[in-house]
């Protein structure tokens, strides 16, 4: 498994996450058993969040993580917090975020987050109660790190102007299908496309040159939840080169485009949430894909994009 160093955060991390929001719909021997296969095949991440089956996730997580016999120390639990579906709101006020924290710490039977993001903005937040929050969490040892997942840059920018600690990770939407936050820059000032219209302030860049690392999110999704593009007969020309490709590096055509994601020089981590010890093991061959430059193009160009 290809690792990488979260700068300021986390250090030789899986560049694969497996991703725990179907977890829920698992007993907790098949839940051990992902998270087993997970590990083995290198992954040493994993991701949750608070509105996850309402906390079920991290509940199951907890209950089969003592089957795996792994040791707490040897992998990253992440959770995000900040979406409250049961309210229909979304909410960073620091009573909130130390409760959702908690709550976490107690579904997930851990003393410790390793890292805890904010999901999706909440546009009424006070930025200096987050910076609180924050600081509570730190000194009381209950979360390591800190990053956010959805947020545009000068949102990003106003948090750090509040908090003490880095903000170390943004976890984003990005795929092969749903490329907006690459698209952009290639078509900059072209009124022929929609894809060049600016739909993220520049995130891309703007966290390569922070050292925020990208956690790409549903990487083999059509929009948020359309099913994936893998075998879609919607996707013939994507499906065609992934094939190519998978054939040629003797893996799966999803593994292909989870390597297309790990190829870009912005050292970003893929967050897959199968729950299928065999796909799991299929994806994690990625890590191993050594994709050339050209390879990147042709499944770019490929999903349905265009050189201008």
């Amino acid at each position: 498994m290809k690792n990488i160093n979260i700068v300021n955060g986390p250090q030789n991390v899986s560049a694969i996450i497996q991703g725990c929001m179907r977890m829920p719909d698992l007993s907790t021997q098949d839940a051990a058993k992902v998270i087993k296969t997970a590990y083995e095949s290198g992954i040493n991440f994993f991701d949750h969040a608070t509105c996850y089956g309402n906390g079920e996730a991290e509940t199951r997580f907890a209950e089969a993580f003592p089957l795996t016999g792994i040791a707490r120390e040897d992998i990253v639990i992440q959770s995000k917090c900040g979406l409250c579906f049961e309210r229909n709101e979304f909410d960073w006020t620091k009573e909130n975020i130390i409760h959702s924290v908690d709550g976490s710490l107690k579904r997930l039977n851990t003393e410790y987050l390793d890292t805890l993001l904010l999901h999706r903005p909440d546009v009424l937040y006070d930025p200096e109660e987050v910076a609180e929050a924050f600081d509570e969490l730190e000194k009381a040892g209950k979360v390591r790190y800190f990053g956010v997942s959805n947020l545009v840059p000068m949102q990003i920018e106003l948090l750090k102007k509040y908090v003490s600690q880095p903000l170390v990770i943004n976890q984003v939407q990005l795929s092969l299908e749903q490329s907006q936050l690459i698209d952009q820059a290639l078509y900059m000032n072209n009124k022929t496309t929609d894809l060049s219209v600016n739909r993220d302030g520049n995130a891309l860049d703007y966290c390569r040159l922070n050292d925020i690392t990208i956690q790409a999110w549903s990487p083999l999704q059509i929009g948020m939840f359309g099913g994936t593009f893998i075998d879609n007969p919607d996707f013939p020309d994507l499906n065609r080169v992934l094939g190519e490709l998978a054939h040629r590096e003797g893996v799966s055509k999803s593994a292909i485009a989870i390597a297309w994601i790990l190829r870009h020089p912005a050292h970003m981590q893929a967050i897959i949430g199968s729950m299928n010890p065999d796909h799991i093991k299929d994806i994690c061959a990625a890590s191993d894909v050594k994709l050339s430059h050209h390879d990147w193009y042709e499944l770019y160009l490929s999903a349905g994009k265009f050189l201008p």
